[in-house]
């Protein structure tokens, strides 16, 4: 699997291509920033990170693409101009049938690192290790952009298992897997008289 990771913002929007399958060694691709200028005008910036990220999607083809779920924050500015950037990510895998996958930046932390609550050193740290690198790739968007990429790596079999599982449900089947027949109870068991 080929996953695009995207840690979208609208001064540097972090983009990394990371290859492989939950279980075995992966490798990077291509690691790097978009960026657009902070005083240009939101609708060219917008354009900016489209064409950065469609340039990427022909160059390196990923089967899906991850993107950070934007979470609140305190400064509202911040948040919209992620969402706006994480929205046009998700826009242009979707003009070419991609899946998009969102994660939130404690799951991916946690897949990382192992905890929630890593810090961006510590992320960079464990990316540098997992992707066998020389030094941890910068700026950090970029190094959580190639995070997000492994994590879905990682989760995305035990998501395919659930979605599947869900869609059986709704049809009334049994999940792949699953027993089937009937349900057999065991009677308790009873205790005797106390003495």
């Amino acid at each position: 699997m080929r996953v695009l990771g995207v840690d979208p913002g609208l001064t540097r929007c972090g983009v990394g291509v990371v290859e492989g399958v939950a279980g075995r060694p992966l490798t990077m691709r291509a690691v790097g920033v978009v960026r657009t200028p902070p005083d240009e005008e939101l609708g060219r910036r917008l354009v900016a990170i489209e064409q950065g990220i469609e340039h990427w999607l022909d160059e390196h083809r990923p089967d899906v693409v991850a993107v950070e779920r934007v979470f609140s924050q305190h400064n509202v500015r911040t948040v919209m101009g992620t969402a706006q950037a994480s929205a046009v990510a998700m826009l242009c895998a979707a003009r070419r049938g991609l899946p998009v996958a969102l994660h939130t930046p404690s799951e991916v932390k946690a897949a990382v690192t192992g905890s929630g609550r890593a810090d961006k050193a510590q992320v960079g740290a464990m990316v540098t290790r997992l992707l066998r690198l020389d030094a941890p790739p910068r700026p950090a968007d970029a190094a959580d952009a190639l995070a997000l990429a492994i994590c879905h790596i990682w989760r995305a079999p035990v998501q395919n298992r659930l979605q599947q599982a869900v869609t059986a449900h709704r049809a009334g089947r049994p999940a792949a897997g699953a027993r089937s027949g009937p349900v057999t109870s065991v009677p308790p068991v009873r205790k005797g008289p106390t003495a």
